[in-house]
């Protein structure tokens, strides 16, 4: 693979070539946008994400630690709600839009290795979760269904799946004045052509096949006699399919202006502060993908629901238990004072 000389791309947004008061409208615009869509994220959705996780684990934890078994769906939720939880401190480099993290490139590359390593974690654990709701439906004696009976031995297939496309990325951002300041995103503008190729096939275009290929077979093909029904499988593992579909959306956004991005340095441009504005954007949107899709694990995980309807019964037992402590010492203050 030949190298690539990135030194001449750079944002829009700083190259201040304004021609007309339209365009400097248009830029401020968009500027403001950016931050505003930053403030709400910081403040929204980051604070209920990390909540969200925290209480997921301490679910997961207790669980074990009462049972000292975890159950195989139990595992993935909790890898995918650690990659997820990784992202969000991750996406903490948003938090200087509409300007940009300054770092070096080496240390740019290592914020990316790291992103990629959650990004394609939460992927595949995704895809593995399908696959074993598949299996839970449609029980088969194969190679793959012994497989998925093994959840640690598919976890860390998974880890050294990730680990190595994120290697791989490493390598694509390139290596050239590592040691120089720049403006750093976590799939960094500088990076060559193939790392949004790779990004795209890897990251997005294989897991959505096999996203769509486990849905065809759960809706068109027949489940045998002994089966659950359609409806009470779906209602039974309703949190794996709700963060597939939000995942799709989110994702689909993010990695078309990603090609888009590619399209821009295979044409030598560096596009228009839109352009920059729709990117920034469609990464936000990727971020709180992660803090949503750790919300409907907390809301509709079965063992997670259960846990926070019984803190939430706990708690109102002890309100109520105060309230009926409290009648008796009012009634006899007032017993006491008509005396």
């Amino acid at each position: 693979m030949t190298s690539h000389n990135m030194t001449w791309i750079s944002y829009p947004s700083k190259n201040l070539a304004f021609i007309s008061p339209e365009e400097i409208e248009a830029f401020i615009a968009s500027q403001n946008i950016i931050s505003r869509l930053m403030h709400c994220y910081i403040a929204f959705f980051v604070p209920t994400g990390l909540i969200a996780g925290i209480c997921i684990l301490i679910v997961f934890i207790k669980n074990y630690l009462q049972y000292k078994v975890i159950e195989n769906l139990d595992l993935l939720l909790l890898h995918f709600t650690i990659s997820n939880i990784i992202m969000i401190f991750l996406s903490f480099t948003v938090i200087t839009r509409p300007d940009y993290l300054k770092a070096t490139h080496y240390t740019c590359n290592v914020l990316s290795f790291f992103f990629n390593f959650s990004y394609f974690n939460s992927r595949y654990v995704l895809i593995l979760t399908l696959l074993i709701l598949l299996l839970k439906r449609f029980p088969a004696r194969t190679a793959l269904s012994k497989a998925t009976q093994r959840p640690i031995l598919c976890v860390g297939f998974v880890l050294i799946y990730a680990f190595c496309l994120s290697l791989t990325e490493a390598v694509l951002v390139g290596t050239d004045n590592y040691h120089l300041e720049t403006d750093c995103q976590l799939d960094p503008l500088f990076a060559w052509p193939e790392y949004e190729i790779i990004k795209f096939t890897f990251g997005f275009g294989i897991p959505t096949f096999l996203q769509i290929l486990c849905s065809t077979v759960l809706f068109a093909k027949k489940a045998p006699a002994e089966g659950p029904a359609l409806q009470q499988h779906i209602r039974t593992y309703p949190a794996a399919y709700i963060i597939s579909i939000t995942i799709f959306i989110c994702h689909l956004f993010y990695n078309i202006m990603i090609l888009f991005r590619t399209t821009l340095k295979l044409q030598k441009s560096i596009g228009t502060p839109k352009n920059e504005l729709v990117m920034n954007i469609a990464e936000i949107v990727l971020f709180c993908e992660s803090c949503v899709s750790l919300v409907f694990i907390l809301c509709f995980h079965k063992p997670c629901k259960d846990e926070i309807l019984k803190v939430i019964q706990n708690c109102r037992r002890e309100n109520t238990a105060n309230n009926h402590l409290e009648i008796p010492v009012t009634t006899m203050t007032h017993e006491s004072g008509s005396q």
